[in-house]
């Protein structure tokens, strides 16, 4: 006697006979939700390991065994991934900031977010280059621990100091407490990020010791960089913004809503050169956007027009910001 046909759910609806029906849920059921391993189960039903494993397949194929994640509370999951699909993005990783929106009470869950994010992705051999100012990466780097094993072999300083002489040595910190962090060596950029003159900075740049970080720059393989708004942070402005309001004022006149190490686009994403580009001593747009992973830390009101600019112009790949900007961005065109 033979068991009858029965059509149970799955991709191509096949008909098997309901004994096999039956064993594949009680394999199923044994596996998934009594937390029996393989052998035991085969043990216990007298069948082989290798079938077991089969039938465990064929379980998923036929829609019988179907897996699903719940996310956790503040964890983003389907927000990461609409992002990530609207943009063309490598990754989106989102911090749960709670209920609030003032910027300096979101920057240490980002500064976290972002911190553990490198801790679990610098695999080794990285070359990362960093951003000579930023808040947030500087809260990010001072956040991480050290890695029990190497996992860069150079953190490069990608643009000069910027602003007063107390937060150009900041820069320096910034450099160095990542490599003391990742393992590898510090490459210092020993010049103002904007100078006086193209003739200075081009005697600058010529320079052995600067020429060879310049160099450095082609073989990034991960640039970390804030993403600037036009409207500079507090604490930038505190340590004595290198631009001056005149070419801000000019900035706003050409269309600009933010940068990345001071190489400006608009609201699409293009690059605007400014009025002092020959006088920036920092890596150039389009050395920066071939550097394979370009992960862009930002979040807040203040800094949305700016991110999703950077990201419709292909800054960055990666995207680290708060949960409140990433619904913005999921939810805008």
């Amino acid at each position: 006697m033979t068991d009858a046909p029965s059509r149970r759910p799955g991709p191509a609806g096949p008909v098997l006979p309901a004994g096999q029906i039956r064993l594949l849920t009680k394999v199923a059921r044994m596996y998934h939700e009594r937390g029996l391993r393989q052998p035991e189960i085969a043990a216990q039903l007298h069948i082989s390991q290798p079938r077991v494993s089969r039938l465990l397949k064929k379980a998923v194929e036929l829609g019988i065994v179907r897996t699903i994640v719940i996310s956790p509370r503040g964890v983003y999951a389907d927000m990461e991934e609409a992002v990530e699909q609207k943009y063309g993005l490598s990754e989106v990783v989102v911090a749960d900031t709670g209920d609030e929106t003032e910027e300096e009470r979101i920057l240490p869950a980002l500064a976290s977010t972002a911190a553990v994010y490198l801790e679990t992705t610098l695999m080794g051999g990285e070359r990362v280059g960093i951003s000579s100012w930023s808040s947030t990466l500087l809260a990010t780097v001072e956040a991480m621990q050290p890695r029990p094993a190497r996992t860069t072999e150079e953190v490069v300083q990608v643009l000069g100091g910027m602003g007063v002489v107390t937060a150009q040595a900041t820069a320096t910190r910034l450099t160095g407490r990542l490599a003391q962090m990742t393992g590898g060596n510090a490459v210092y950029l020993p010049a103002p990020g904007l100078v006086a003159s193209s003739a200075t900075r081009d005697g600058l740049v010529a320079d052995q010791a600067i020429a060879d970080v310049l160099r450095a720059w082609e073989h990034l393989t991960l640039l970390l960089a804030g993403i600037g708004s036009l409207e500079p942070s507090p604490l930038l402005r505190q340590s004595g913004n290198a631009i001056a309001e005149t070419e801000t004022a000019h900035l706003r006149r050409l269309g600009a809503v933010g940068d990345v190490c001071l190489r400006f686009f608009d609201a699409h994403g293009e690059h605007i050169t400014t009025p002092f580009e020959d006088r920036l001593i920092g890596i150039g747009a389009d050395v920066l956007r071939r550097v394979p992973r370009r992960v862009g830390v930002a979040g807040g009101d203040r800094k949305y027009n700016a991110i999703r600019a950077s990201l419709q112009g292909g800054w960055v790949n990666v995207l680290i910001t708060d949960h409140r900007v990433a619904e913005r961005l999921a939810a805008e065109g």
